[in-house]
């Protein structure tokens, strides 16, 4: 089951966002220069000669003290002049052309490759500029500016220009975004080749081999499914590979994995296949339970609105029609939002009516330590147990809700923290007491016009479970490996739960390859089916 990003980094646009910045700086720094050089035009002569003779000696005693960043950064520094002149005279080049007076674009391109040697080479000397290296560039490329000057490419062209310039490549930037979102979107919600190999080969197993499907049908009443001293997990997902990757990791750092249970429900497409890997693959004596969603008669549009707007025309539309509107982020259109296996997460007393304690998991995390412990913690009297998320700004309940909503302002704090959907403990016994699954109806069906939230299952969630949620350690669950290169290593080293939340899923080809073995480890790449489908 694929999972929406929290805040996906678009690297097109931050390129083109830095080209852009770029040429405002250089206009800005050209209109500023242009309207001294202006203001002074009567006195050229002296224009012409800046600082050059003035205190010269002074300043060159000065320049030999310093390197070339610490010159740069000196008022009167010749390496500061040559930087500020081929500023304007890039300016110049772009009016230049776009009034065909190539000979003088031609002339500034010359002066500034000058001007680039000569910096490079105090780099590379890590020496400042000399007064005998800086005064004929500058006086050759003052004297050029000058006749731009002359040829009336006054402040107000350049400003003009600017603006044009400026326009146009927002709009470049806008379309590039907007296409770059889309395809990744569509990159995220794809599966690769070999695992639709995989898949195909376990359904034929499941199709052919009655034997297990008797199997299963014999392991769907075992007692330890509903036994309250074992360890329950649950996960809802459609994804195999990505499923057999958390109960692998997580058996594989349990002290007792005997003891640990695991409730998956998928959908009929894939519940055949799910049920032939699982019943043919051991997972060090813990027992694996897979449900068709399909087979749950009262999840319907009679008691559950979230069901009545998934089913509705209205919201089909939305999410499958007119997807090529640039108006609309690509994410808000992302059909997963109307994948019914994605509002589970708010029916599990349900789908468990006699569990009292249950770890729930997202498909796209990582156990990396025993999570047994998670069952003896005090929630004290909460439903939920999660990781707090606004240690970022963007986590706070404001950022997810829309406050100009009076139902919302009047009831919720703006300022609340967030937390994390993806490893959450759930009492449920408290959770009947409390029936949340009715608040989280209430609000589905206030949010009828999707002006509370635009997406996902983790506002609602916070709706729901308002001043019912127990903060846990941020060693529990530490999130942004499926859209952040650069989360810290000793967090990830620290963390019993792992999350590759984003669209940068380690299955994918755009997963971040620095967090991609962590994930790869818990693959049974011995599996003949795997080996096989790997050449395809």
């Amino acid at each position: 089951m694929r999972r929406r990003a929290a805040d996906y980094r678009r690297p097109v646009r931050r390129r083109l966002s830095c080209w852009i910045w770029s040429l405002l700086g250089i206009f800005s720094i050209a209109g500023f220069v242009l309207f001294v050089v202006h203001h002074h035009h009567d006195h050229q002569d002296h224009v012409e000669q800046p600082i050059l003779e003035s205190e010269s000696r002074n300043e060159q005693v000065v320049h030999e003290r310093l390197n070339l960043t610490q010159d740069m950064s000196s008022v009167n520094s010749y390496a500061r002049q040559l930087a500020e002149q081929m500023t304007l005279a890039k300016a110049y080049i772009i009016i230049a052309k776009e009034h065909n007076n190539l000979h003088l674009a031609w002339e500034l391109s010359s002066k500034i490759r000058s001007c680039q040697f000569l910096l490079s080479k105090a780099a590379m000397k890590e020496e400042p500029i000399s007064l005998d290296e800086a005064e004929p560039i500058i006086r050759s490329l003052s004297s050029l500016i000058l006749k731009a000057q002359d040829a009336h490419y006054d402040i107000a062209t350049t400003m003009m220009t600017m603006k044009s310039h400026i326009q146009a490549l927002e709009e470049r930037a806008n379309a590039a975004s907007v296409q770059s979102m889309m395809f990744g979107q569509l990159t995220a919600e794809s599966l690769p080749k070999n695992l639709h190999c995989l898949e195909i080969k376990l359904m034929a197993d499941w199709l052919t081999r009655k034997s297990l499907q008797d199997f299963a049908d014999e392991r769907r009443n075992s007692p330890r499914l509903v036994d309250n001293n074992l360890y329950h997990f649950c996960i809802f997902s459609d994804n195999l590979v990505a499923v057999s990757v958390v109960i692998n990791s997580t058996v594989a750092n349990a002290d007792h994995p005997k003891q640990l249970i695991f409730h998956i429900v998928t959908d009929s497409i894939h519940y055949g296949l799910m049920q032939a890997w699982f019943l043919n693959n051991d997972f060090k004596g813990s027992t694996v339970e897979v449900q068709n969603i399909d087979n749950f008669a009262w999840l319907n549009s009679s008691y559950s609105p979230a069901v009545k707007q998934l089913m509705a025309a209205d919201s089909r539309k939305y999410y499958f029609d007119g997807s090529m509107d640039t108006s609309v982020e690509p994410k808000f259109r992302n059909p997963k939002y109307i994948y019914l296996l994605n509002h589970l997460r708010f029916y599990i007393p349900e789908i468990y009516p006699q569990l009292e304690k249950i770890v729930f998991l997202d498909d796209d995390v990582v156990v990396q330590k025993d999570l047994t412990p998670l069952f003896s913690l005090d929630l004290h009297g909460n439903v939920n147990g999660a990781v707090e998320t606004c240690l970022e700004a963007f986590h706070r309940y404001y950022k997810y809700l829309n406050f100009s909503n009076p139902l919302i302002s009047s009831k919720f704090d703006p300022q609340a923290c967030g937390w994390a959907f993806g490893m959450n403990v759930f009492d449920l016994i408290a959770w009947r007491k409390a029936n949340v699954t009715a608040r989280y109806h209430y609000w589905i069906e206030q949010n009828d016009d999707r002006t509370i939230w635009k997406l996902g299952t983790l506002p609602p969630g916070l709706l729901a479970f308002y001043g019912m949620t127990e903060p846990l350690d941020r060693r529990w669950h530490v999130l942004g490996l499926g859209y952040d290169a650069n989360v810290d290593n000793r967090l990830i080293e620290s963390a019993a739960v792992i999350h590759f939340n984003g669209n940068m899923k380690p299955w994918l080809k755009l997963g971040i390859s620095r967090y991609r073995p962590l994930w790869e480890r818990y693959v049974n790449q011995t599996h003949p089916y795997l080996q096989d489908c790997a050449t395809h």
